[in-house]
Formats: structure tokens, C-alpha cells, sequence
């Protein structure tokens, strides 16, 4: 099928796409009445491809410093020329971008490649030709598999962080303080000392682990409302809860409510549930009662 009036996008950080004609996180794929172009000519000159390009600037999210427009569109005009021989055509437009999820995407006539692809070897950059001519499911699956192998240096994510309320500092460093006498006294010592945080925002769930990444370290948030409304000791069954997973992921278990999360849970002797009761006990009496 040809190229025109294809969209194709890659969210490098969701799975495989399904076999199915419903559109995916993954690739999403539509037909639009666009009318066809000729095909861009092959093997222009350097010159002429550098000043035929309108190149963007990276995104917002963009954290490095920023360099010459000059340098860009001659990486890019590179790049495209490079692209060319392995065999692209039907393209208008290369975009150079910055980006922590989309690696590549094709919209319409244009190319969108994180520019950490632009150095990239010639196995990985046939792989993006492969992608953007593809013309089965099967194709594109394939060349996905070789452009994900390639590491980028993908933009650090944002946490957001809620401002800091009356009597926060006080909870946090008791929480901290907590975290080190459960961490002797169930884990002997061996869990990491890691950042405690409150936050308002926090609606059913009453904690929660956040294991990090390259750029983020890891930490738990408890529920402010949790822990002033319920106690310190439901506080600390909480607390105890982020703990395991927390002893999860430094162990080199997956973070999730399984058969070893269950019995750890036993062992430190809380609930062994992804969910618990936290309703004071004379509520629930009356509760019952009425």
C-alpha cells in the first residue's frame, strides 16, 4: 500500500501491537484523503537538502542546552541523505526531536526521529527505513524490535511536587525515623535509606512506592489524609506495605501484589492485600449496628 495518507507513530515503551483493526497505544494507523505527491527525488546534494529543510526546534521538554540552528538542519540534511541511501523515499520532512517515549513516528510526509537516532548505525537506521516504507504489521514489528535495541538518552521525567503544608516537615522526618526502625527491625538493615513525601492528591490509595529510574531516585509517598485521619499505627501498617515493595524492586523482584509480596507481607506480619480496611473500628460497629 503506499505511503500516502499514512499516519504511524511508535510508543516505544508500550508493547507489541495487538492483531486487531482497533486502534493501539502503540501504532495507530489511518487513512486520510490526502492527495498523493510525487516522491521526493533521491540523492539531492548536501547544499540543496540543508536549505529545502524547515527544521524545528526540539520540544519544551527538551533539558539540554541549546545549540546552533546551523548545526541542526546540517545534522538533519545528513541524516536524511544517509536515510535516502538505505532506501527511503515518499518522505518531505525529517524532524530531529527530543522526547522520553516516541523514538520515531511517521505523520503524513514527515519523519520524526530523536536525534540520538542521528549517529546511530547503519543496522538501526535501515530499521527505521524498514519502519517508514513498511508495508505490513509484520514489517513494522520487526524493524520496532531492532530501533527499540539501540540505547538514546531519553529525557528525564518530571515529578511533580505538591507545596509543602504546616506540620509536613514534623511527619516526614517521624516517617523517616519510622522507616529506619522497621527497616532493623524486619529487613536487618538492608532496605535503602530513601525519601518520604506526603501529598494531598492521593484520593483511594493511602501510599505508594515509586521505584525511580536512571534519572529519579527511588521513594515512598504516604496519603497526608491517611495518616492524620487514621493514625499512626494504621500509618505504619501503610508504611510497612511501601516497605515490601520497596524490598521488591532491591532484590530484584517485580513490584507487584504476587505470591512473594503475600508472604513478606505475613512475615512483617501486616495485611497481605493489595487493599485494606482503614475505617475505625467503632464506625464499622455502627455501621453494622444500623
Amino acid at each position: 500500500m503506499s505511503l500516502f495518507g499514512w499516519q504511524l507513530g511508535f510508543d516505544f515503551f508500550g508493547t507489541a501491537p495487538a492483531a486487531s483493526s482497533k486502534p493501539s497505544p502503540v501504532v495507530s494507523e489511518g487513512v486520510q484523503p490526502t492527495p498523493p505527491k510525487p516522491a521526493a527525488p533521491s540523492g539531492p546534494s548536501l547544499p540543496l537538502l540543508a536549505a529545502a529543510f524547515a527544521v524545528t526546534p526540539a520540544p519544551a521538554d527538551d533539558h539540554r542546552p541549546a545549540r546552533g540552528r546551523t548545526a541542526l538542519r546540517a545534522r538533519t540534511a545528513v541524516l536524511y541523505s544517509r536515510l535516502e541511501d538505505f532506501g527511503l523515499r515518499g518522505v518531505d520532512g525529517l524532524v530531529l526531536m527530543r522526547t522520553r517515549t516516541v523514538m520515531v513516528s511517521l505523520i503524513g510526509r514527515t519523519l520524526r526521529i530523536h536525534e540520538d537516532y542521528a549517529e546511530a548505525p547503519e543496522s538501526v537506521l535501515r530499521a527505521i527505513v524498514a519502519f517508514a516504507v513498511a508495508r505490513t504489521k509484520h514489517e513494522r514489528v520487526a524493524a520496532r524490535e531492532v530501533i527499540l535495541a539501540h540505547d538514546v538518552d531519553r529525557a528525564p521525567p518530571q515529578r511533580r511536587r505538591e507545596p509543602p503544608r504546616p506540620g509536613d516537615l514534623s511527619l516526614i522526618a517521624q516517617l523517616t525515623e519510622a522507616h529506619r526502625d522497621l527497616n532493623a527491625r524486619w529487613f536487618a538493615g538492608a532496605l535503602s535509606t530513601i525519601p518520604i513525601g506526603l501529598s494531598g492528591r492521593m484520593a483511594t490509595r493511602l501510599g505508594h512506592f515509586d521505584p525511580g529510574s536512571r534519572h529519579t531516585t527511588a521513594e515512598i509517598v504516604m496519603s497526608r489524609t491517611h495518616v492524620i485521619k487514621h493514625g499512626w499505627r494504621e500509618a505504619m501498617h501503610t508504611l510497612l506495605h511501601e516497605m515490601v515493595h520497596q524490598w521488591q524492586q532491591e532484590t530484584g523482584r517485580s513490584v507487584d501484589h504476587g505470591a512473594a509480596f503475600r508472604d513478606k507481607c505475613r512475615e512483617v506480619g501486616i495485611t497481605p492485600a493489595a487493599r485494606r480496611d482503614v475505617t475505625p473500628l467503632e464506625m464499622r460497629r455502627k455501621g453494622r449496628a444500623g
